[in-house]
């Protein structure tokens, strides 16, 4: 049995436990043991002797959840496959990501979702199961079934269900199988816009209140959608949404090369402005990636034929930090919430995304205090499109446990 592990003298910030002190963090059988802070006290310490690991100055803080990441993997493993994009979310501090079934071929079977499960390397990855059958569209999938096989929810992401009707009887199989729906929000007649993205968001806000069903929105990031979002959380519907980094850090005008190239595409800074709004006054539950990596060739070719998507595990919280937290937007504690708490209630796990006793041992340790450059040549990803090349930022992982295992560790 392997000992257990004591990260010292770091600032541990949990906001599910109102806790922000330097201490010390202890880890036991992959369990959270014990913490003892400035004035905070909890757990039983470990027997015999603990694994030291100095960590002065350093944020200590619940591993981050990434609720919309693709892997690519079975089918497109030259992007990235479930190796490589383990190691990316390890060296992102992300020890859960949820992967998205555009596969080749599509997570749309129990079969295809529990051989993926089988495969994850080192953190938690979780399949996310089709909508419906080879994302056609029509004929759908067996809910109850994905989720025996371990899908943490369902989604047709790159894609919406056009036809109202199926993605209604969607919603009420998913709720029957306790299963959340993760939607991708475009109006095939209006792709690309934000127009399309609000007119699919209120649909589907609609379809969920009439089914029951618990929605997630993806990758939102149109002032349009975020004013039917928030009407509709003031109404009283049960949804939770999502952004990215690169929505709340650049607008249509920075769209120089295929690095920018995603879907939804930069909006304005209009857009950009209420993004950040919707992240302050809680209209965005969390922060994800949507990591959709993606072959030098497919991104290298001007921006009109590039392939649409960006990684992000490797950037998202320095990105994040130092553009939200350093820039004043919001307390460090509402970035925890949004890149750790808030996805673990959404996928309705309570061991993960807290440092409570008993919890997983999932952590995340970084160094917010020296800047450095983003450089994607050092990414454990296959992919190097990164809009964020070069900037400037703080927040560099210095440490992640994920399950009580060192996964990633860069502290000299």
């Amino acid at each position: 049995m392997s000992k257990a592990v004591c990260i010292a003298r770091g600032r541990i910030v949990d906001p599910t436990l109102g806790l922000d002190a330097v201490g010390e963090l202890y880890l036991s059988q992959g369990r959270v043991a014990a913490i003892r802070a400035e004035g905070y006290a909890v757990g039983e310490l470990p027997a015999g002797e603990s694994d030291r690991i100095e960590a002065p100055g350093a944020l200590v803080l619940p591993g981050l959840i990434d609720l919309h990441v693709h892997f690519r993997d079975p089918g497109l493993t030259y992007k990235e496959d479930m190796e490589s994009g383990c190691a990316a979310a390890a060296a992102g501090g992300f020890t859960t990501v949820c992967m998205m079934p555009n596969t080749k071929p599509v997570l749309d079977t129990a079969e295809a979702v529990a051989a993926l499960c089988a495969r994850a390397e080192g953190i938690n990855a979780l399949p996310i199961g089709a909508i419906t059958m080879g994302q056609q569209g029509r004929a759908l999938t067996d809910a109850a079934a994905l989720k025996r096989a371990g899908a943490c929810a369902l989604s047709e992401d790159g894609r919406s269900v056009a036809d109202a009707s199926v993605m209604l009887e969607a919603m009420r199989a998913a709720a029957e199988a306790g299963l959340p729906i993760f939607d991708h929000t475009e109006d095939d007649a209006l792709p690309g816009t934000a127009a399309g993205e609000a007119c699919m968001a209120a649909r589907d806000l609609v379809l969920a209140r009439e089914s029951g069903a618990a929605l997630h929105l993806c990758h939102i990031s149109a002032k349009l959608s975020l004013d039917c979002i928030r009407a509709a959380k003031a109404a009283g519907y049960s949804v939770t949404a999502e952004t990215a980094p690169h929505y709340f850090t650049f607008d249509e005008t920075c769209a120089a090369d295929g690095n920018f190239k995603m879907n939804p595409p930069l909006r304005t800074a209009e857009d950009v402005a209420a993004v950040i709004r919707a992240i302050q006054d809680g209209t965005l539950d969390a922060i994800a990636t949507d990591h959709a990596p993606h072959s030098a060739e497919e991104k290298q070719c001007g921006y009109e034929r590039a392939l649409n998507g960006v990684i992000g595990l490797e950037t998202s919280f320095p990105v994040s930090y130092t553009g939200l937290v350093r820039a004043g937007h919001i307390p460090l504690s509402r970035l925890v919430a949004l890149m750790s708490a808030n996805p673990a209630r959404i996928l309705g796990d309570p061991k993960r995304g807290t440092l409570a006793v008993g919890a997983y041992a999932d952590v995340a340790v970084f160094d917010v205090e020296r800047p450095y450059r983003i450089d994607p040549e050092s990414f454990r990803s296959k992919g190097r499109s990164t809009p964020f090349a070069g900037m400037e930022v703080c927040g560099k992982t210095l440490l992640t446990v994920a399950g009580g295992r060192i996964v990633y560790r860069n502290m000299e």
